[in-house]
């Protein structure tokens, strides 16, 4: 699947986009599996209440499941001005 990173979570990994084979069940699980790669998602993942994710763009919870998806979205939450 692909997963992008948006704003800080992009700085912080230093990718915008990559290519991830994953066994993983759930966002969370996928979270768990990124964290687990080295420190630079460990340090953009450190505090998920900051942090939104969206379904093949559509806004959705960590405890969503990832069967079918296509693309995973990673970004902090948007304020309004």
């Amino acid at each position: 699947m692909e997963v992008l990173y948006f704003a800080w979570v992009r700085e912080r990994i230093g990718l915008p986009r990559e290519r991830v084979e994953t066994e993983a069940a759930t966002v969370a699980d996928l979270v768990a599996e990124l964290r687990a790669r080295e420190e630079r998602y460990e340090a953009a993942f450190a505090d998920l209440s900051a942090l939104r994710v969206a379904l093949d763009q559509e806004l959705a919870e960590f405890d969503a499941p990832l069967e079918g998806v296509r693309e995973v979205a990673f970004f902090p939450p948007m304020t309004g001005g």
